[in-house]
Parts: structure tokens; C-alpha cells; sequence
């Protein structure tokens, strides 16, 4: 998404900023060149190499501000916020959380433009978004965080306006090169015979999560049929509903669900096995956290329990969710219980694949989550002989940016790891907005070669957890979001007609699935089946007639 000049709203390196703080002092600098950053995503420039530096900072609020020209942000436009952000030297630091804000109508209200892990020695990118609903009477940036006395660096910050046109541009090219292959049906004869080829069903899955009383409702149940492929349980699997109570099983409501995706012919994600964030733990655990053994013996319990009872039913499970955000089995266990539970579930069920599970490693916001943390916590779960079976981002996303969520896809592809979007959910009260930037994730997440399938957290208004996400309404009717998807999911299906030409052949370009193929001749129809897979060759299929 490079951005022309017009498209710039705020674009600055060491002028025109003021000090935000009683004790607060700047100061102009130029870094080393040797020691610049390299080029931001989707920036479109090179770092300038002057930065200012806010010193003398009283409170973790002290920093740097600048105001933005009046009229510059438009409502209903989606903002990035890029540029680079340092701290200086610290002896045993770990870097400091720095982020920026935009205030608007004298600080009224409070946007977040980004946050980043700084640190010091070297430049950190800041990947923010944002928007706004209406026009502002004035607006502001200010850059603060990092605790006192720690004295923040600032280099190049800029924000401009995102052009998702461009961007679709560029996402369809990839598109068709990643998701579309040549194909070639050779029927070795019936030369000019009409051909109709048919995609039933794509290579690529969208699926969305269910829970106990969503299947109860003929209009969920109808859209759910009809538009996904694949199915996860919202919290019928999770440790906290099946058992709730030490020693008192529940697995009826996951069987009902097992069931009924089994009868719809969907298969299912297994979420989650453990969940590492404390909040997300039942009392009854907690209450035996103090006890290592108790509490080791309960997980190895919980493992032979539910992998054990559903061999073979989930392809998938993620295994310890949120364990870039949540500790709470490695502090009473040690580190390595991560790579352990790993460990036993592929022991219990040698054929699943097992998922890492964590939210805004796609956002570019968060220091908690980025992706190289994630590679990180991969590589240590790998040499503790955790057999990764793939990486999932959650994708609970606002404002999303597309280049952003391509750069973490682009770093997360390093581990050589299918990709999944888990759970994803776009969340905007404009309608027609919220089709756009639920477009943005799709569009990103299919032309990506390493990405291999979307869950949507829900799709229906007042079934799912975070508001103004919804595709369907409550009464069944499509929405502008749900139209979009719809939309999406035609484009990327495959119909092909024509005639075998005189070599007895009919060619077409494909996205990877399943097909059905009828050939007229003279003297009938035929209908034959078959599977377009991926690979750059064309895939040469004999066909007879």
C-alpha cells in the first residue's frame, strides 16, 4: 500500500514537536547511518536519520506531542501509523512498552495510533491503525509510555491514509499465482463437443465456530450449511466446560455438537486443550496450582481424558492457548510442562495436528504478541520436542491494515509452518465499513502462500462475542459484511465452459478443489470428478468420453 504525497496527513522527523510534561526537554539528533532500520512496511520511504529525543521524563504520560493540520483526517478513512521508535541505553533493560495516541476535539476522546516494544540500541517499527467516525474540530499525536525517567526516541512518524483499491489490486495478481493453477482435460477426441466444468468445492477452507444453542436456530443452521466448510466449538471443548467440577466429565454438549457437524459433513478444530491465561482457568485448578504434583498429575489426566475419548475426530487442536499473553501452567510447572503437553498429545493422538493459539501477533500492535515473540516461542516449544503442527492467529481484529497483516504472515512463513486464521471477527458498527475491512483479512489471508484456512468466531448478531462483528442478522438477512463474504467466496470458485478443441482438449485456470465435469456429445453426457491440487505445472488430467 504505498501511499502518494496527497495521501500523507502528518509526516515529520525532528520538527515542529513540543515537549508533554512538566520536566519534559527535547532534543535534536542524527543516528549513525550504519545503525538506521531498514525500510518500513509499507512506508514508502527511507528512514531520514534525524530523530528527536524527549528527555528528563517525570511520569510514565511525559512525552512528545505535535498537533495535525486542521481538515487533514477525514471520517470513514482508515489510518496508518508508521515510523520508529527507540529508547535510550539501559542497563539490563528489555525494552519498554512506548505507544502513540491521537486526541481528538481537545482530548476528548483518545484514539490508539500503535504501541511498540522498545529497546535500546536498535529502531522498532510502529504498525498502528485507526479511524474515525466523525470529522474532528482538532487532533494531536503523542507519543508517551516507557516508564520515568527513561528517555524515548522518534524517528520519521508518519500517518497516512490506507488505499484498499491498490492493495486488492496487487492481493488478486497474488491470488491467482498462489490459489490457481492451469489445467488441462484431455479427452483425446469429441473434438468440439461442449464442456461444462463445475468447482464443488475449494481447497482452501472457511469455516466459522458453533456452539450448544446455535445449531438450535434454522436460520444459523441454513447460512452455516450453505457458506462454511469447516467448524469449531466456541467453548464445548474448553478444559473450564468440561470439567467444571474436579472429577464431574461433561463431554455430552461436545458430542452433540461432534454429531452434528458429522451429519453436515464438516469437520471440526479441536479448542483448545489448556488454556495458559489465568483468568481462563477454573477455580478447582487454581485451588491446587500451589501443589506441583497434584497439579502435573490433573494435566497428564486431562490429556489421556480428552484426546483419549476423541482419537481421530479433530484434525486440529490448539494445544495451550494464549501463551504469548498467559503463563499460568509454566509458572507452577516450569517452562517445559509447554512442550510436554505438546509431547503427550501427539503421543495419545499421533494423526492431529497441533496448533499454537494466540490474538494480535496479525495487528502489529501489541508488544506482548509480535511475531517474532511467537517464532520465538515456537522455536523453544520445537526443542523441547513439541511437534508444531501449525500456527493460528486469532485475527479479533479493528481497523485492520492489509501490508501489516502481510508483513506478520511474510516473518510467521519463516518457520516453514501451515498457517491458520482461528478466529476471526471484524469489528465495526458501519455495516458497509465493516464489509470492507473484513474484506482487507480475507483478501490478505487467502493470497498468502503459507496460510491455509479461516475460522470465523461467528457470523450472527447476539451469538457471538465481540458486538458489531456479525454477518447475519438475527432475523436471517444478510448483511453488507455477510454479502461481501458471500461475494469472496464466488469469486474464488471456479466455472469453466466451452468447446474440446481440435486437439481434444479443453483448457481453463482453476483454483484448487474438487470439480465435476459434464461433456455433451452426440450421443449424451458424461460427468467425471476430479481434483485440481497445487503445483506451478499444469496438471494434465486423461479424460474418457
Amino acid at each position: 500500500m504505498a501511499c502518494t504525497h496527497q495521501e500523507v496527513v502528518f509526516d515529520v522527523n525532528t520538527v515542529g514537536w513540543a515537549p508533554f510534561g512538566p520536566r519534559t526537554a527535547l532534543s535534536m539528533r542524527n543516528e549513525d547511518p550504519a545503525r538506521l532500520p531498514a525500510t518500513a512496511v509499507g512506508h514508502g520511504q527511507k528512514p531520514s536519520g534525524g530523530y528527536v529525543l524527549a528527555a528528563g521524563r517525570d511520569q510514565e504520560e511525559d512525552g512528545l506531542c505535535q498537533a495535525i493540520s486542521p481538515g487533514a483526517l477525514k471520517p470513514r478513512v482508515t489510518y496508518r501509523v508508521a515510523g520508529w521508535i527507540s529508547v535510550a541505553a539501559e542497563e539490563g533493560s528489555q525494552g519498554h512498552r512506548v505507544r502513540v495516541s491521537i486526541r481528538v476535539d481537545d482530548g476528548r476522546r483518545v484514539v490508539d495510533g500503535g504501541a511498540v516494544c522498545a529497546e535500546a540500541g536498535r529502531w522498532t517499527e510502529i504498525k498502528g491503525a485507526f479511524r474515525l467516525s466523525e470529522s474532528p474540530s482538532n487532533a494531536a499525536v503523542y507519543v508517551q509510555g516507557a516508564p520515568a525517567g527513561v528517555d524515548v526516541k522518534v524517528m520519521d512518524l508518519r500517518i497516512f491514509a490506507t488505499d484498499r483499491k491498490a492493495r486488492f489490486s496487487q492481493l488478486k495478481d497474488k491470488t491467482d499465482k498462489v490459489r490457481k493453477r492451469d489445467v488441462v482435460l484431455s479427452f483425446g477426441g469429441a473434438s468440439g463437443a461442449f464442456v461444462r466444468v463445475v468447482q464443488l468445492d475449494n481447497g482452501f477452507p472457511l469455516g466459522t465456530c458453533i456452539n450448544s444453542t446455535v445449531i438450535q436456530d434454522p436460520a444459523f443452521v441454513d447460512f452455516f450449511t450453505n457458506h462454511f466448510d469447516w467448524a469449531v466449538f466456541e467453548n464445548e471443548l474448553k478444559w473450564y466446560w468440561t470439567e467444571a467440577r474436579r472429577g464431574q466429565l461433561n463431554y455430552a454438549d461436545a458430542d452433540r455438537l461432534l454429531d452434528f457437524c458429522d451429519l453436515a459433513g464438516k469437520p471440526v478444530r479441536g479448542h483448545c486443550i489448556f488454556w495458559a491465561v489465568d483468568g481462563d482457568v477454573q477455580q478447582w485448578i487454581k485451588d491446587i496450582g500451589h501443589d506441583r504434583d497434584q497439579l502435573m498429575s490433573v494435566v497428564q489426566e486431562h490429556l489421556q481424558s480428552l484426546l483419549g475419548r476423541y482419537t481421530g475426530r479433530f484434525p486440529h487442536y490448539d494445544v495451550n492457548n494464549e501463551m504469548l499473553h498467559g503463563r499460568f501452567y509454566r509458572d507452577r510447572l516450569g517452562d517445559n510442562v509447554a512442550a510436554l503437553m505438546f509431547r503427550e498429545a501427539a503421543r495419545i493422538d499421533p494423526g492431529v495436528l497441533l496448533f499454537v493459539n494466540d490474538y494480535n501477533v496479525e495487528c502489529g500492535n501489541d508488544p506482548n504478541a509480535t511475531p517474532e515473540k511467537y517464532i520465538e516461542l515456537i522455536r523453544e516449544l520445537q526443542q523441547g520436542g513439541a511437534q508444531v503442527g501449525g500456527i493460528g492467529l486469532q485475527g479479533h481484529v479493528t481497523n485492520p491494515v492489509g501490508e501489516v497483516i502481510c508483513d506478520a504472515l511474510d516473518k510467521l512463513s519463516t518457520t516453514d509452518l501451515p498457517i491458520w486464521i482461528t478466529e476471526l471477527d471484524v469489528c465495526e458498527p458501519d455495516e458497509a465499513l465493516r464489509a470492507d475491512d473484513l474484506e482487507v483479512v480475507l483478501r490478505e489471508a487467502y493470497a498468502h502462500p503459507a496460510v491455509q484456512g479461516v475460522m470465523l468466531w461467528g457470523f450472527m448478531q447476539g451469538q457471538m462475542w465481540r458486538q458489531d462483528a456479525f454477518l447475519v442478522n438475527s432475523d436471517g438477512t444478510v448483511n453488507d459484511a455477510g454479502q461481501r463474504f458471500i461475494e469472496l467466496r464466488r469469486e474464488w470458485t471456479s466455472d469453466a465452459r466451452g468447446h474440446i478443441d481440435g486437439d481434444g482438449q479443453f483448457k481453463f485456470r482453476g483454483f484448487e478443489g474438487t470439480y465435476v465435469v459434464q461433456v455433451t456429445t452426440a450421443t449424451g453426457k458424461m460427468l467425471k470428478t476430479f481434483t485440481v491440487d497445487k503445483g506451478d505445472a499444469p496438471l494434465v488430467l486423461g479424460m474418457d468420453v
